[in-house]
């Protein structure tokens, strides 16, 4: 028997007897008593009894400009977007970020680094070089022509079914 058709089982069994099967299937081998080299599947249920933690909250109220726009920094220096050295001050929960990137993706994670730390709303005025944003229009233009390209190919002749 198969790992899926011994869970098909398992699950049919359980309706027929009239069980509710659980919502969420967690399938283990384990070798049986009776003879050492084979195996059989164990069902265990995650049960909802074990509700997920909560989220924190973006932002404590004890949280503090001065604190958040430090966690901000924290979270700057530790990731790659460092070298940048991006300015961030932070005025009632909102922060500014200011700055000069060559890679347009160090803007986006700028924003989202100080959203995670907590704040309300960021003003990223980051300021992308030229040349970065026309090599990643290329890049994109680059796929839209290999995305139709791989569209407007035939698809291969399939063996008629007899």
């Amino acid at each position: 028997m198969t790992r899926g058709s011994g869970v098909l089982f398992v699950m049919t069994w359980l309706v027929a007897c009239g069980q509710q099967p659980p919502a969420k299937v967690h399938v283990k081998r384990v070798p049986q008593e009776s003879q050492a080299p084979a195996t059989a599947l164990k069902v265990e249920s995650k049960s909802a009894a074990q509700p997920k933690p909560a989220l924190p909250k973006a932002r404590p109220e004890s949280l503090t400009d001065e604190d958040l726009e430090r966690d901000i920094r924290d979270r700057f220096a530790r990731s790659k977007i460092a070298v940048n050295n991006f300015q961030v001050r932070v005025q009632g929960g909102v922060a500014v970020i200011e700055g000069h990137t060559a890679v347009l993706q160090h803007k986006g994670t700028a924003t989202r680094l100080a959203k995670a730390a907590g704040a309300k709303r960021v003003e990223n005025r980051v300021e992308v070089d030229e040349a970065a944003r026309q090599e990643a229009a290329e890049r994109l233009r680059a796929s839209r022509r290999r995305s139709q390209s791989k569209r407007s190919e035939p698809r291969s002749e399939q063996k008629p079914s007899s």
